[in-house]
Order: C-alpha cells, then structure tokens, then sequence
C-alpha cells in the first residue's frame, strides 16, 4: 500500500526536490528530504507536511552520506522504496574541493551519490526504484548552449589539473561531465541489477532548463540576474526544453510513482519522454572506469 512507502529526494529544499517531494506525498507515500542546513530542511519539510521528515545531509562528506544511510535506518519510517538523487551543484567561480579532497562538482553530483545508492541498496524494499536527476547538457549534440563533457579518467575527474581554461567555462564544463557521470551510473548499475525479481530498477532523468532555481547561485551578477528573471519567461516557448520547476517534478516524480515503469530499467528520460541519451553515455569502457574509480575513492574515504 502506498502509505506504507518511503521516498528519499536529496536536495529536498530546492525547487524541484521540494516539489517532487509534494507531487508523490499526494500519491500517499512517505518523504524524506534532505538539505545542507537541518533548520531549513527541518522547515521544508514542516511545510510538507506530516508524512514529510527533513534530514541533514553534507555531500561534500563522505562520512556525512555514511552516517545519513546508517539514519534512515533507526528513523522509523515505512520502508524505502525509493531514492531520488536530485541534488547537485555548478561552481563557476573557480576549482573548489570537498572535505574529502576531491573537486566538488564530481564529488557532489556524483561521487556522494553514488555512495548513497550503494549504501541504502541492500536497505532497499523491493520492487524498488532509484533515480538519477541527469541533465541534456551532458549530451554535445543538444543545444544547451553549455559546454561538451571532458571525460579522460574518473580519477582526473576527482583530481583535476588546471588546465588554463576560463574560470567559467572550466566550472561548466565540470557540471556537464558531471551529469554524464550521472547517465554513465545509471547504465551501469542498471546492468548489474539486470536480473533483481522482485526488481530495483535505475533510471536517469533530464528535467531539462530550469530558470530561476538555486543552480545559477554561484553566476557572477548579470547572469545570475538572467537567470532569476529573464530566462524564467521562457518556459512559455514553445520547442525548448525549459520547464517550470513543477511541471518537471510531475514528470519525475512519474519515475517513481508509475505502476507502468514498474519494469522500466536503464533509461533517459527527458521530462516523460524515454530517449537516447548521449552517444559517449553508452561507452561500456567508460562506464567501468568510473565504477571501478568510485569503488576506490568510496573505500579510500572510510573513517
């Protein structure tokens, strides 16, 4: 029975966790989200509701993400049926690092969830569901007006050179290779679940552009202007993919919520379209690399 089922969504405060987490709590379900500060995720989810719990959880720690699975455990909820990794994070202001020494848009967007999901999957009810919230940037063929990933190693991901490139550019760059990071990781744990009955099925998901929301917190004045106001208008326009922040969470909520993508596995969704996602994505040789490499940065961070 529906009341009897958890959802996580990290990144819960934000525009499109928080109102995914609204869009499946009216399904029946129980939600978790988290955030960053406990006083604005505990209110968040004040706000949500009484089937709503707000948990604290640092991405920029690894330790952090080991000591919020081993908390979902003794919280008492329903068990957990799904998980929704939705938070992520562009830094265009120059190469920042997390607590862990490893560059923060590959250790938030990726690296820590790809923890998460490992630590909560054998804590997973079944049929269960895991999300990735991906991006169409990650694909150079889209026009998104962002730059193409740079995938050489998983390991040059997490110790990046400078390589003399415009602060900027370089930042965004990071944020495209990491939500290809996110596909590649879909694939791939997808593939090695392959055979789960009852199943946990993983799915990537492209809410596509979302002006107005906290990714463009770190855009220097103009920009961040742009985006908060102008680039929001857009979403009237016909043939782009810019949506408001509600109507992408009723689509990804959909990936969890849908009885006819109970089968579904290893897929890309943009908004509730299945398609190809980018031709790179499917690279086997890179999707074990980054497997194998965060197999190895996971177990090296192990307090």
């Amino acid at each position: 029975m529906t009341d009897q089922q958890t959802v996580l969504i990290t990144g819960g405060t934000g525009s499109l966790g928080y109102r995914t987490a609204a869009a499946i709590l009216d399904a029946g379900w129980h939600v978790v989200i988290t955030g960053r500060d406990s006083k604005t995720v505990a209110a968040a989810a004040h706000r949500l509701g009484e089937k709503a719990v707000g948990l604290p959880l640092d991405l920029g720690s690894l330790d952090s993400v080991r000591r919020f699975a081993d908390s979902i455990t003794r919280s008492g909820l329903p068990p957990l049926h799904a998980i929704v990794c939705n938070a992520g994070m562009q830094v265009v202001s120059g190469i920042t690092f997390t607590a862990d020494g490893f560059e923060q848009t590959f250790g938030v967007n990726h690296l820590a969830h790809f923890l998460l999901v490992q630590e909560l999957l054998p804590r997973l009810a079944t049929p269960g569901r895991v999300v990735f919230v991906a991006s169409d940037t990650h694909d150079p063929k889209k026009p998104t007006g962002m730059p193409a990933p740079n995938y050489s190693t998983a390991m040059a991901l997490a110790y990046p050179e400078d390589d003399g490139a415009a602060v900027a550019a370089a930042g965004r760059r990071r944020y495209t290779t990491s939500k290809l990071c996110n596909v590649l990781t879909t694939y791939e744990l997808a593939r090695r679940r392959g055979n789960d009955m009852p199943p946990i099925t993983v799915n990537a998901f492209d809410p596509g552009l979302m002006p107005g929301t906290g990714l463009g917190r770190d855009y220097p004045g103009i920009q961040r202007l742009a985006w908060r106001f102008l680039l929001p208008a857009m979403t009237l326009a016909p043939g782009l993919n810019i949506h408001t922040p509600k109507r992408s969470a009723a689509a990804l909520a959909r990936l969890v919520l849908d009885p006819a993508l109970a089968e579904t596995t290893g897929r890309y969704f943009s908004g509730r379209r299945e398609i190809r996602s980018s031709d790179e994505s499917y690279d086997l040789d890179l999707a074990a690399d980054l497997w194998n490499t965060s197999v190895e940065l996971i177990e090296k961070v192990r307090h």
